[in-house]
């Protein structure tokens, strides 16, 4: 039986980099993860072994380093978009050009209460995320945060939920409340993708903060809907919120209470709830 060639996509992952800007003595830094996806008219390269067609995976890593070298990388999404603009009008194969960018955050130090010209320290492990994806007739962008870990140590609960059989879990009135935020939403591509995600990312956090959560999914809803009317350039957010455990620890044995106060974080397993919230 003759076999066919399907869908198929090449290109590289994790291209790393770190760009100083300089303006005078006074420094600042970006620091990017970079994936590259090509998709197109690449099935010589598999069906007859013929690269002729092929933009080496090795070329994207070092297109990064150049385009890098002269974008003012005022947001991702923008290198993102320059990027994938850039893979696309060099080559009839390339049909669309798929490129996912995170960023880890650097925050200047304060030695002696005043912020220091070329010190950093790292803030993690939240990332900021893109994934843009650039073809011949436009381009499409979402943004978004990863790995951002939050936590209140009350004002939350879970009670009244289903039971059967297997049920061991007690009603809780006062929790704690952990959990490490992806979200995503999509902006246009000229957008002021920076204002949108510091507006976005408040509206979770304060809300996170303030709500009185009966459960991991009213909050969830309770911070997308906040995004929502923080940001009205966005249709909608899609959140996964993992339930991040922490186990309150046994002293019984020691003759010692545990008033809320000792805890084991566990991260596995977890609870993960996901949703989109829209307008």
């Amino acid at each position: 039986m003759a076999a066919s060639l399907g869908w198929n996509r090449y290109g590289k992952s994790r291209v790393r980099v770190l760009k100083v800007f300089r303006d005078g003595a006074k420094h600042s830094v970006r620091e990017l993860t970079v994936k590259i996806g090509l998709e197109g008219d690449f099935d010589a390269a598999h069906t007859k072994a013929d690269n002729t067609g092929v933009l080496p995976t090795d070329t994207m890593k070092n297109t990064v380093y150049a385009l890098a070298k002269d974008h003012p990388m005022s947001s991702i999404e923008a290198f993102a978009l320059h990027l994938g603009r850039h893979f696309v009008s060099t080559s009839k194969h390339i049909a669309e050009a798929h490129i996912d960018i995170s960023q880890v955050q650097w925050e200047r130090m304060e030695v002696g209460g005043v912020a220091h010209d070329h010190s950093f320290q790292r803030v993690g492990p939240e990332t900021a995320t893109c994934a843009a994806v650039v073809g011949r007739e436009g381009a499409r962008i979402t943004s978004g945060i990863d790995d951002w870990m939050i936590l209140k140590t009350t004002q939350s609960g879970f009670s009244d939920f289903m039971r059967d059989k297997f049920t061991t879990l007690k009603d809780a009135d006062d929790r704690l409340f952990g959990t490490s935020v992806t979200a995503t939403w999509a902006l246009g591509t000229d957008a002021d993708f920076n204002d949108a995600r510091c507006a976005i990312r408040k509206a979770l956090l304060e809300t996170f903060a303030k709500h009185d959560s009966l459960s991991v999914q009213h909050t969830l809803f309770a911070m997308g809907e906040a995004a929502l009317g923080a940001c009205a350039s966005i249709d909608a957010i899609d959140l996964a919120m993992p339930n991040n455990h922490n186990l309150l620890v046994d002293l019984s044995p020691f003759g010692m209470p545990n008033d809320n106060e000792i805890f084991l974080p566990i991260d596995e397993p977890h609870g993960m709830i996901e949703a989109t919230v829209r307008r």
